[in-house]
């Protein structure tokens, strides 16, 4: 079933009027693609048609071997001040055996004021569009992640079930989804091989009088955290990191570093002739620094040479 509903202007008139002027052609309720580059103006990388960063697909894939410890690296506020990576948990896990990673797409809603739905509604079918979760879906790319903040709404706050899942995990190619609210149909949806993350599940449906979309691909709050579009959201038991695209090859380095020492740690435990403070955090004995230092530069060119060039 096909579910359509009014589009609040809460969130256009924001983003129209504190971040720059918008053009009268352009959608009020999503950046332009000089917006979404002027604000991820920190990424110097790839980008998709509509400006939103592209991280690269070996970075992606790097990541799923991550865990939320491994990439949480601290540092002062703003992404690009020194935020390396923003932590959401308190989810509930579809898949927990699955780790996820894939860059962000964003969508937010709001509950709904029916004198604003109407004026952009009306907007909108003048220029041919018709609004809904599914024109959002229809955007989805390979490796995206779907994060969508639905103010952590239970009833009537369903962003999709399981036929609309299946599609966000074909156009995804499993990609993840992640929604600060909840979707129906678990039964349905258990079985399908993508993570998500979600707060509850129910069994109403999300209609006009219940939810309104607010905005696409601009910075939403998903929980305590601000997310962008283009971020890296990475996944695992624990819950999501969201790392904005141009702190990920720090991050992803710092990770390896990390895990080799987690694993150095663990088999020197394993030898049975160390008490706990003589190797943790790091050795006590000169000569064990050196050792795990060895060990480090093998295991990182190790890794190196193991990565798609």
């Amino acid at each position: 079933m096909t579910i359509r509903y009014g589009l609040t202007t809460l969130a256009a008139v924001f983003f129209a009027s504190a971040l720059a002027p918008t053009p009268a052609k352009a959608q009020l309720w999503t950046w332009t693609k000089d917006q979404m580059m002027d604000y991820t103006k920190a990424w110097t990388g790839d980008r998709f048609d509509d400006g939103r960063p592209k991280v690269p697909d070996a970075w992606i894939a790097r990541a799923k071997g991550l865990s939320s410890e491994e990439v949480t690296i601290p540092g002062g506020r703003g992404g690009g001040g020194g935020s390396y990576t923003q932590f959401e948990g308190d989810f509930k896990v579809l898949h927990p055996e699955l780790k996820m990673a894939g860059r962000v797409v964003t969508m937010s809603f709001m509950p709904p004021r029916a004198d604003l739905d109407a004026v952009v509604a009306s907007k909108a079918r003048e220029k041919g569009i018709t609004l809904g979760n599914q024109y959002v879906f229809d955007m989805l790319q390979p490796g995206d992640v779907l994060a969508v903040d639905l103010y952590g709404k239970k009833e009537g706050g369903t962003v999709v079930g399981d036929n609309l899942f299946y599609y966000i995990m074909k156009a995804t190619k499993a990609g993840g989804l992640v929604v600060d609210g909840a979707f129906r149909d678990l039964d349905g949806v258990s079985d399908m091989g993508m993570p998500c993350y979600y707060r509850s599940v129910h069994p109403s449906y999300l209609t006009q009088a219940t939810a309104s979309l607010a905005a696409i691909n601009v910075p939403v709050r998903i929980g305590n955290v601000t997310v962008m579009p283009g971020d890296l959201a990475v996944g695992d038991k624990e819950g999501v990191s969201f790392i904005p695209p141009q702190n990920v090859q720090q991050v992803l380095d710092t990770a390896d570093t990390t895990h080799i020492h987690d694993e150095w740690t663990r088999m020197m435990f394993d030898t049975g002739k160390y008490k706990s403070s003589e190797i943790y955090s790091s050795p006590r004995d000169p000569a064990l620094r050196a050792q795990y230092q060895e060990y480090l530069k093998k295991r990182l060119a190790e890794i190196k040479a193991q990565q798609p060039k």
